[in-house]
């Protein structure tokens, strides 16, 4: 068995795991878009001179929305987390490590799965925006640019997530290493307020959060605000760095029990 035959083999695995279970994947879309319709809307009724001197825009869910699909990038490392888990339980994993499939293959796919499940979102939520009265432009480039933004982060944030619960077979791992790094992870970036918002050592963990960059790129496409090009070396830095440490650790510890 190639490693590219069992990733692909094993990512399409991923793949039909997400559309198979609808309710699961209508709760994928509700998650981002309840944040935009309650969190964006209520401070959508501030006057719009206020919006626009702090959000630099009129509508504060065109400032959200590039945050929001940043951090559901982080929320989705989660599930591939637990995915790694649940098949060691069952003992799915079991039978695939005692075939020629390499671990790196299984890493892959788990990752590969997650930032698919992420990027599912975006045509969802671009729409829910539209509804909801952004405009957005035609720029493909930086759409395409934030879409690679996107893919990067996913990367990374699942590579972290695999490595952490790699051994486990607790599916309540993932969860409390979720509930202490994601909140945190969210509100020290640029996601929900602009980086002016925050206290000096708020504004320093968001100048090397990598939700802060992703959300950057997007938000310079949606409101037309450029941004440094070197945001996306450095998410490209961010998951490489993320995806050779989950390799060690699935090497080190992705063995058949």
């Amino acid at each position: 068995m190639s490693g590219l035959g069992a990733f692909w083999g094993l990512y399409k695995r991923e793949v039909v795991k997400i559309y198979r279970r609808a309710f699961t994947l209508v709760m994928t879309f509700m998650q981002p878009i309840i944040w935009i319709i309650f969190f964006g809307s209520s401070l959508n009724g501030m006057p719009k001179e206020y919006l626009v001197q702090f959000f630099g825009t009129p509508n504060y869910i065109g400032f959200i929305l590039p945050g929001q699909l940043a951090t559901s990038m982080l929320f989705t490392g989660t599930f591939s987390a637990m995915s790694m888990v649940w098949d060691r339980r069952f003992g799915f994993l079991k039978k695939i490590l005692v075939t020629p499939a390499p671990r790196e293959a299984v890493f892959f796919s788990k990752v590969a799965g997650a930032v698919t499940r992420g990027l599912v979102q975006v045509p969802v939520m671009l729409a829910a925006a539209l509804a909801f009265g952004v405009v957005l432009p035609l720029d493909p480039v930086g759409y395409l640019e934030w879409i690679a933004a996107l893919i990067l982060l996913g990367i990374g944030f699942s590579s972290i997530y695999l490595a952490v619960a790699m051994k486990s077979s607790d599916w309540q791992l993932p969860q409390l290493v979720a509930n202490v790094m994601n909140l945190p992870l969210m509100f020290t970036s640029t996601a929900l307020f602009p980086r002016t918002f925050y206290p000096a050592w708020m504004r320093a963990i968001a100048d090397v959060n990598p939700i802060t960059f992703a959300t950057e790129i997007g938000r310079g496409v949606v409101l037309n605000d450029p941004y440094t090009p070197t945001l996306l070396g450095y998410l490209a830095a961010f998951a490489a760095a993320s995806m050779a440490i989950g390799l060690l650790v699935a090497r080190r510890f992705m063995i058949a029990e």
